[in-house]
Parts: C-alpha cells; structure tokens; sequence
C-alpha cells in the first residue's frame, strides 16, 4: 500500500530506549519499497537549485541515503566513517557525546579547496556530529552548501547548533 507521505512510513516506538522518549524507527522506511524511494525522492528534491560538487555521507545511515542521491544526480559520495575505519591517509574531528567523546574521519583526499559540499544524514537531533563532520570539509578548504536529513527532532535544538549552515529536513519532529 503506497502511503501519502514520508512520515507515515515511520515507526514510533513510544519509551525507547527510556521512558518519555518516542523513538522514530527509519528500518521500516528502508524495509517498505515505495517509502525508501519517498524518503531518497524528498531528500533529494531538497538540493534542486544548490550547485554542489560531491555529497558527503556519516555512517551508516548518511551512505543509506547519500549514496543513492549521489548516484542519481551523478555526483561524487564521500564517506564520513568512525575513527580507524578508512584505509588511506584522513582528517579527524573529535566531538563531544553525552558521556564522553567520538571522533570521525574523512579521507584526506576526498575534498580540495573551495569544494561546494553537501552532507545527509537520516537525523538531525543535537547536531554535534554532522558539526564535526562539516568542520572536515571545512578543514580541507572545502565549504558545506546544504544539510539534508530525513528526519529533525526539533526539540533537541540541533538547527540551532547548525545555524551558519543551510539546513533542510524532509519531517520535522517535536520533542525528542
């Protein structure tokens, strides 16, 4: 059954992963034919008009997404991986968690100066990781045209964390 909008192909899973959160379920977008081209669809129709050389994708959801719009649109995909997971030479970005600190790498090669980036994600929630992940292209002398999520949790306040950044989301969230 093809369903009117993105959004009613996600699940709510009311009080996980504690009580008071409702947590929003991509994995039945992806396991549904017709949402998974929604989602890609919408995603995508938020970059006509930016003029963009390569997008860039954080593991693993971002590659979800990222790489069929990258293919679509025939541009370059950059993977956006956890520290020690790319072969050649890298950039690393370390950030803060709500218990202690993550860092992710690019490689090294993947952005050359004045680049026009755009990242996806599947979540903007507090946005410190797709910051750190804008602060690699930037250290490459590269610059972050578009943020494209599928999903915003407006109530984690990342859109303002993001704020010198163009950022679009397909749904937005109240809440957490």
């Amino acid at each position: 059954m093809i369903r009117e909008k993105v959004e009613d192909y996600v699940r709510t899973i009311p009080d996980f992963p504690q009580p008071g959160i409702m947590f929003r379920d991509i994995t039945s977008i992806l396991q549904d034919p017709d949402g998974l081209a929604m989602a890609i669809d919408e995603m995508q129709e938020k970059l006509k008009g930016v003029e963009y050389d390569s997008i860039a994708g954080l593991e693993s959801r971002g590659f979800i997404f990222g790489m069929p719009i990258a293919y679509n649109l025939h541009k370059p995909f950059i993977p956006i991986r956890k520290k020690g997971k790319l072969p050649c030479a890298t950039v690393s970005e370390t950030y803060d968690l709500e218990y202690g600190q993550a860092t992710i790498e690019m490689h090294r090669d993947a952005v050359k100066p004045g680049d026009r980036v755009v990242i996806v994600d599947d979540l903007i929630a507090t946005g410190g990781t797709v910051e750190a992940a804008a602060k690699l292209v930037e250290q490459l002398g590269g610059k972050v045209v578009r943020m494209v999520f599928l999903m915003e949790l407006d109530g984690l306040n990342g859109r303002e964390r993001l704020a010198k950044y163009d950022v679009e989301s397909v749904i937005c969230y109240p809440g957490k």
